[in-house]
């Protein structure tokens, strides 16, 4: 676990002079708490990367807010492992008076800690995990799920390749809570645009040898098959089809790919395959700006998790500065009664059922000869606006949503 101490800050919340917001700041201190995957198969997409995503935002938060409390920032490695995640949400809450928890890459790990922090009366902010149970059956009041869901991400995706006449698909999915999530949503997608499911082949999470998983999506005879994994998983299923002469006779859809795992591939592998994100670093002067800031730091560009973890504990400290008060539900309240508006995210807002809804972006990755410099990896071929990329209410589990 690593920890910063902003001491500029510290010594003004310590000052007896203090405003009126520092007193009802619990101990004059906010402490955050970067539970993430820092050594296996998402430390790539998140790891130190989503820790330093989250030091930027706390030291531009008191460089321009100059807030009269002092802000905390303490991390560990969740190794991808609900019951750790769980020990250590517990012990951040109980012993250490952590106020929220963020990033939570692997969604077993967020649906663990959601529960504790419920418990507790603490937040969760939620970036790097994806299933849409987050904010649907298993939903609650002191949860934000931010960056993007398997929903956003399967109706970007498998539309996309429906439409540019991927009629059949055979599922390669990892099992546990998140793959099945996206499995899920992506067949809903390709049900309902006109194509067809042929099946689905379970791999154990995380994975190494997709040999026996491939082959079986081979002898489908599929159009496309569907990756419902991630990080390293999907970079490795990836290589051995290539491997094994899968592709380029059948198609393969990344169904939750980050610009980390196109930079690992490279362009000659993942050339023209379609995927979503909410954020890509190229897009603007805003993105190019914090993402070259980020460069200097990580030595790499950043994921759309690292660039949503910056906006929500942006967002969150803000609406402690606003309200005064560390308190949870006033906290939670300011959240939502307050637009979310910056380089990640224009015109966002935090629903009831805690998902932040904004655009999403359908990405075609670049040929090789069309990268015209380090980094320049995708077109984007079309915004979702926020409304149709996710899940409406209207089709909501969420207990907090009354229909």
């Amino acid at each position: 676990m690593r920890s910063n101490l902003f001491t500029a800050a510290l010594a003004a919340a310590l000052s007896l002079a203090a405003g009126t917001s520092a007193a009802q700041i619990s101990d004059n201190v906010v402490k955050i708490g970067v539970l993430t995957d820092m050594s296996g198969v998402y430390s790539d997409l998140a790891g130190a990367g989503a820790v330093d995503a989250v030091n930027m935002a706390v030291e531009d938060f008191i460089r321009r807010e100059k807030p009269k409390f002092a802000i905390e920032v303490v991390s560990a490695d969740h190794q991808n492992k609900g019951d750790i995640a769980s020990n250590k949400a517990r012990e951040w809450f109980d012993r250490d008076k952590v106020d929220v928890i963020t990033d939570l890459v692997t969604t077993s790990t967020a649906l663990a800690v959601m529960k504790i922090a419920k418990e507790k009366n603490r937040l969760v902010m939620v970036s790097g995990a994806g299933s849409t149970r987050i904010t649907n059956e298993d939903c609650n009041d002191v949860t934000v799920h931010w960056t993007y869901d398997t929903y956003a991400t399967a109706n970007g995706t498998a539309k996309a390749v429906v439409k540019q006449g991927g009629k059949s698909w055979f599922f390669l999915t990892a099992d546990y809570a998140f793959g099945l999530s996206l499995e899920k949503d992506a067949t809903d997608v390709v049900l309902a645009n006109g194509g067809k499911v042929l099946g689905s082949v379970r791999h154990p999470f995380p994975g190494t040898d997709f040999s026996s998983f491939l082959l079986t999506a081979q002898a489908s005879g599929a159009d496309v098959i569907g990756l419902a994994n991630a990080g390293a998983d999907t970079i490795n299923s990836i290589k051995q089809a290539a491997e094994f002469g899968i592709t380029p006779k059948q198609t393969l859809a990344g169904l939750l790919m980050f610009v980390s795992d196109v930079h690992s591939l490279g362009l000659k592998a993942t050339q023209g395959m379609y995927l979503t994100e909410s954020f890509y670093w190229d897009m603007n002067d805003e993105t190019r700006a914090w993402s070259k800031r980020f460069f200097e730091r990580q030595k790499k560009m950043p994921t759309m998790d690292d660039a949503g973890l910056y906006s929500a504990v942006t967002h969150y400290l803000r609406a402690v500065k606003a309200t005064g008060s560390d308190d949870t539900q006033k906290v939670m309240a300011a959240m939502k009664k307050t637009p979310i508006n910056d380089f990640f995210a224009k015109k966002g807002f935090i629903r009831d059922d805690g998902r932040m809804v904004h655009d999403v972006y359908l990405m075609q990755v670049k040929k090789p000869e069309e990268s015209k410099y380090a980094w320049d990896y995708y077109w984007v071929r079309q915004t979702i606006p926020g409304d149709e990329a996710f899940q409406p209410l209207s089709r909501s589990r969420c207990p907090l949503i009354k229909q």
